[in-house]
């Protein structure tokens, strides 16, 4: 654990210190496209925060490269290379997009191009279990088709749910936390190896977040772009991918029998494996529900819109900041429920304490559409938006003859004096004469 943590401070030392520097670069290469419709910040603010993570995520592997134990990963696999090798390509692909704004479909492609070079070098899905079947194998193109697939929505996932300062960065983290004390379980209190790439996947996608977030937060003074989101989103698949099929249920050894039966009784510990989207349930929803309104509309599936939840919560009445601490909300309490679920799925209370939690959420979700009415004897005791406020009726107010000020009267100023602004034209300046 404490190579693991030292792996973690390093990629947010080197990725908080390098932002700054990024963040300069981006102003000077032109970085800062013009705001757009969809846009909710107010001044154009420099993109290409993705370079400092990218070098984050560059230093991590570094780090544990030359570790006493986390060496041995690299020795014993080849995915810490794969990662990092689709990593950069997604990278340079975002950086690109960033300056030059490249066309949606060119990057599907690039997003499928990376997955496909991280499939080469064997980070792949090899067999799936299923409920009352057992472990299916999977042939070559069945599961390199699963992982592009996986990768691909895993990426835009992230991708569409950047659109406020902090959003992206905070909610990967809040996954990327919940998969990293999964995949240490599972490595550690079961002596799996196969378990431990994932596990240096989330510790390093955690300090890349957590050193990018204190720039990024509202008012932010740089964005991750493209760049960023892509980059995130696929080291996050790639921790699912990594742990996904390369654990024999057996190996567990938490039930006696056939593998089958194994399957079966161990399905809530493999639903954060299986199902990533689980823990960025949010911005899948939210990737789901802008592909079904852009294809009703007769629109590109990739074409921009203020449709994501995070524009609805502002339309709703919630301030940036809070809009944005709901999105975290919601993001954790989906995360560590499944991990909590998949450690004890026998415990009532874990269910309940989820839905009584999921009933907190809705009702800060509409907050700002409740306002009840408090009794007169508290309306000192609640915020001045709760209080009543009370009829005032209007009466006649006599017009004052006003003396008209001669013009010259030092110290007084006829048009402002009157009224908050003035009724006359302003009177253009005589042009002089050079």
């Amino acid at each position: 654990m404490r190579e693991y943590l030292l792996t973690l401070c390093i990629t947010a030392a080197v990725t908080y210190l390098l932002t700054g520097p990024v963040r300069k670069f981006a102003i000077v290469a032109g970085a800062m496209p013009e705001i757009r419709a969809r846009d909710v910040h107010r001044e154009p603010t420099p993109r290409l925060g993705g370079i400092a993570m990218f070098f984050g995520l560059c230093a991590g592997l570094l780090v544990a490269d030359h570790l006493t134990n986390l060496s041995e990963v690299f020795e014993k696999s080849n995915e810490p290379r794969a990662l990092l090798s689709g990593a950069a390509l997604i990278w340079l692909i975002g950086v690109l997009d960033d300056k030059f704004e490249i066309d949606a479909l060119i990057k599907l492609g690039g997003q499928m191009i990376a997955a496909g070079v991280m499939v080469m070098q064997g980070l792949t899905i090899l067999w799936l279990p299923i409920p009352s079947v057992g472990s299916v194998a999977l042939t070559q193109w069945q599961g390199t088709l699963l992982t592009v697939a996986l990768v691909v929505i895993t990426i835009n996932a992230v991708n569409f749910v950047d659109g406020l300062d902090g959003l992206a960065a905070g909610m990967v983290c809040i996954a990327a936390a919940a998969f990293f004390l999964y995949a240490y379980r599972i490595w550690y209190s079961y002596g799996i190896e196969a378990a431990a790439p994932a596990t240096l996947f989330s510790a390093i996608l955690m300090g890349m977040c957590l050193g990018f977030l204190p720039h990024n937060m509202h008012p932010a003074r740089i964005f991750m772009g493209d760049s960023g989101s892509m980059l995130i989103g696929l080291v996050l698949a790639a921790g699912a991918i990594s742990i996904t099929g390369q654990i024999d249920p057996d190996a567990l050894k938490l039930f006696a029998g056939s593998e089958k039966a194994a399957v079966h009784q161990t399905v809530p510990v493999y639903i954060p494996l299986l199902l990533p989207l689980t823990i960025i349930a949010v911005p899948a929803a939210d990737l789901i529900s802008a592909i079904v309104r852009r294809t009703w509309r007769g629109q590109s599936p990739f074409a921009a819109d203020r449709g994501h939840l995070h524009h609805r919560l502002l339309e709703v009445g919630h301030s940036h900041s809070r809009a944005v601490w709901i999105m975290y909300f919601w993001a954790a309490l989906i995360a560590f429920g499944s991990l909590t679920y998949s450690v004890n799925s026998a415990s009532m209370w874990i269910v309940l304490g989820v839905v009584i939690l999921s009933a907190l959420g809705l009702v800060l979700l509409l907050l700002p559409r409740f306002t009840p009415r408090v009794p007169v004897w508290a309306q000192h005791l609640v915020p001045p938006r709760y209080r009543r406020r009370r009829a005032v009726v209007a009466e006649p107010v006599e017009v004052e003859q006003r003396t008209p000020v001669a013009v010259g009267v030092a110290g007084v100023n006829g048009a402002t004096a009157l009224s908050a602004r003035s009724h006359v034209p302003e009177r253009r300046k005589a042009e002089t004469s050079r």
